[in-house]
């Protein structure tokens, strides 16, 4: 397997510039990145400039990043039992929506949402009300929104294959919709893929709850907790508690050869050799 057969990258900044984070990517070795198209932890945010959005597009063309992902602000909830919180969450997801169109970002991650006090079978319905209401918006340009897997810290759905399955089968019809598997998330939340036998078990669940049509990209970290431990901790590959193992056999799945590979472990000192490892293992 070639790098132009798979994309292999990591979450770069945008500081200097929205633009910057794709030549980040070109230094690492990378064909993909991820970003935060604003303060991922601030309600308020400006606007992409028209500037800044061409000199991205160009950029996108002179480093050859094939993949460019943006994750949503972490304060965001669409499954919040207040309306006041779906509200300021609702206008922040749609501002978010805007500014991947204006960069030409194909996949938009977030986290499904929280319960906080309501049930979780509330919760999901909440959020299909809420994707539901950015139908509009998401047919003026090309970015899918992506579900990504999350470990059930707090009250957090999305932690059972279940949940996300659950979401996708009420919006699919009407939204560019699918999945973003974490690796050190559901291994939080459950799922054994430390070995190929965990593997193998771990995509037949998520072929029956969601189908592995359904999956589009992956987080790729290794985690500092045990599995099950329900908590969001990332790790450097190979220096966790999921260990090598998962890695090797996730690159050399064919079904996931053309899936982008975000890393989002903690050391970015390490990212271009974590690329190089990832790429060895495709080969």
């Amino acid at each position: 397997m070639t790098q132009k057969e798979t994309s292999i990258g990591a979450h770069t900044s945008i500081a200097k510039g929205v633009f910057n984070s794709l030549y980040q990517g070109e230094k690492l070795i990378a064909n993909a990145i991820q970003i935060f198209t604003a303060n991922q932890r601030q309600w308020k945010a400006k606007p992409i400039s028209d500037t800044d959005a061409k000199k991205f597009i160009k950029a996108k063309k002179e480093t050859g990043i094939k993949t460019t992902v943006s994750h949503n602000n972490y304060l965001i909830n669409l499954g919040s039992p207040k309306k006041s919180n779906q509200h300021i969450s609702k206008i922040a997801f749609l501002e978010e929506i805007e500014r991947c169109h204006k960069l030409e970002i194909d996949y938009l991650v977030f986290h499904p949402g929280s319960a906080v006090g309501s049930l979780e079978k509330d919760c999901l319905d909440t959020i299909v009300k809420n994707l539901l209401s950015f139908k509009t918006e998401l047919k003026k340009g090309k970015t899918r929104l992506l579900l990504e897997t999350t470990a059930g810290q707090g009250t957090n759905v999305g932690y059972k294959f279940e949940h996300l399955g659950y979401i996708i089968k009420k919006v699919k019809s009407s939204i560019p919709i699918g999945v973003c598997l974490d690796t050190c998330h559901i291994f939080a939340a459950g799922y054994d893929i430390r070995t190929k036998d965990g593997w193998k078990k771990t995509l037949s669940d998520f072929s029956k709850n969601i189908g592995l049509n359904n999956l589009y990209a992956f987080h790729v970290n290794d985690s500092k907790v045990d599995l099950g431990s329900r908590k969001d901790r990332h790790e450097n590959l190979g220096k966790g508690k999921i260990g090598l193992e998962c890695f090797k056999f996730l690159m050399k799945e064919e079904k996931f050869r053309d899936l982008p590979k975000i890393l989002e472990t903690p050391d970015d000192d390490l990212w271009k050799k974590e690329i190089e490892l990832l790429k060895k293992y495709a080969d």
